[in-house]
C-alpha cells in the first residue's frame, strides 16, 4: 500500500512538471504571435506553425518507432486535430486581431471553464469542490487581467465571437483527446492530431507561401518556433501530463498562463503592467493551487477515475521519458 502511494506520487510530481512545461511555451507562444502576426493572416500563421510542429512531431515518433495509434485511439485523435490544432488556431490568431489582449484573454479563458464541465459530464471526472471553487477563482484573474488589459470596452463583436469559438473548440479538443490517451501513447496522438490540425488548414497554403516570401526573417523564426516549443515540445507534454490526471484539472492548471504572460510581456516586451494586472496574475495562481490541491484522501480520487485508472496506467507504460 505504502509503495503504490509512493509510485502515485512519484507520478504526479511528473505530471506536474509536464504541465509545467506546457503552460511555460504556451505563455510564450502569446508573445511569439503577437510579432508574427504582423506578417502573417490568421489561416497562414496556424498552417505555418503546424507544419513547423508536424515536422518536429514525426521525425522523433519515427525515431522512436511508436507505430500507428490503434484504431480505438481516431474518433479522438481525429477530434482533438480538427477541433484544438484546426479550429482553435485559426479561430485564435484571427479573433486576437479584431479584439484587444485583454478582451480575447477574457473570453478564451471560458475554455478552462467548459472543459471542467465537459469533463465532468462526458468523461464522469465529476465535479470535485476544490476543482470548482480554484477554477472561479483563476477565471476572476483572468477576468481582473482582461478588464486592466481592455481597450476601454470597445470590442469587435466578430472578434468576441471568434475568441468565444477558440474557447470551446479548445475545449472540445481537450475532450475529445482525453479518451485517446487511454489507447495511445502521449506522443502518437499529439503526432497524428498535428498531422490532422496540418491537413484541415492546407488551404491557407497558398496564402502561407506568399507571406513566407514577403515577412522578414524573425517573424518566419516566430512561426518555427511556434512549431517546434508551443505545438511539438507543448502539447505532447500536455497529452503525457492529461493522460495522468482529469481533464478538468488540466483545464485548470492553464489559468497559470495569463500570469505568465504578463511577466514575460514585462521582462520581453517592455510592457509595465498595472497593478490591477497583478493582482488578476496572482489570483490566477492562486485558484490554480487551489484546484490542483488534494482534498481527503478518500476523495481524491473520483469514481470516473478509479474505473479509468488501469487504462491510465497502460498509458504511462507505453510512452518512456
Amino acid at each position: 500500500m505504502e509503495q503504490t502511494t509512493t509510485s502515485e506520487a512519484r507520478a504526479d510530481r511528473r505530471a506536474l512538471a509536464a504541465a509545467a512545461v506546457t503552460v511555460l511555451l504556451w505563455a510564450s507562444a502569446f508573445v511569439a504571435i503577437r510579432s508574427a502576426a504582423q506578417y502573417f493572416a490568421p489561416g497562414a500563421l496556424a498552417l505555418g506553425r503546424l507544419l513547423a510542429g508536424s515536422v518536429v512531431l514525426g521525425l522523433i515518433w519515427l525515431v522512436r518507432r511508436e507505430g500507428l495509434p490503434p484504431r480505438a485511439a481516431w474518433p479522438g485523435i481525429l477530434g482533438s486535430g480538427i477541433l484544438w490544432f484546426g479550429l482553435y488556431m485559426v479561430a485564435l490568431n484571427w479573433g486576437e486581431q479584431e479584439v484587444d489582449a485583454g478582451t480575447a484573454a477574457m473570453v478564451v479563458n471560458i475554455g478552462p471553464v467548459l472543459i471542467a464541465l465537459l469533463g465532468g459530464w462526458l468523461l464522469k471526472e465529476g465535479f470535485a469542490p476544490r476543482l470548482l471553487a480554484g477554477m472561479a477563482v483563476s477565471f476572476a484573474g483572468a477576468v481582473v487581467v482582461g478588464v486592466s488589459m481592455s481597450d476601454g470596452g470597445r470590442a469587435s463583436v466578430v472578434g468576441v465571437l471568434l475568441c468565444l469559438l477558440a474557447a470551446v473548440t479548445y475545449a472540445g479538443g481537450v475532450v475529445c483527446q482525453k479518451p485517446a490517451l487511454r489507447h495511445a501513447s502521449a506522443l502518437q496522438v499529439t503526432t497524428f492530431g498535428c498531422f490532422v490540425g496540418t491537413a484541415a488548414c492546407l488551404p491557407f497554403a497558398g496564402q502561407l507561401v506568399t507571406q513566407v516570401a514577403s515577412a522578414p526573417l524573425p517573424a518566419v523564426l516566430n512561426v518555427v518556433y511556434l512549431g517546434v516549443f508551443p505545438t511539438a515540445l507543448a502539447f505532447t507534454t500536455w497529452a503525457y501530463a492529461l493522460a495522468r490526471t482529469t481533464a478538468g484539472k488540466m483545464g485548470a492548471t492553464t489559468y497559470v498562463v495569463p500570469a505568465l504572460v504578463v511577466v514575460m510581456a514585462w521582462a520581453l516586451l517592455g510592457e509595465v503592467p498595472g497593478w490591477l494586472t497583478l493582482v488578476g496574475g496572482l489570483l490566477c495562481l492562486a485558484g490554480v493551487a487551489v484546484s490542483r490541491g488534494r482534498g481527503k484522501p478518500e476523495g481524491g480520487r473520483g469514481r470516473g477515475d478509479r474505473r479509468r485508472a488501469p487504462a491510465e496506467s497502460s498509458a504511462s507504460r507505453s510512452v518512456q521519458h
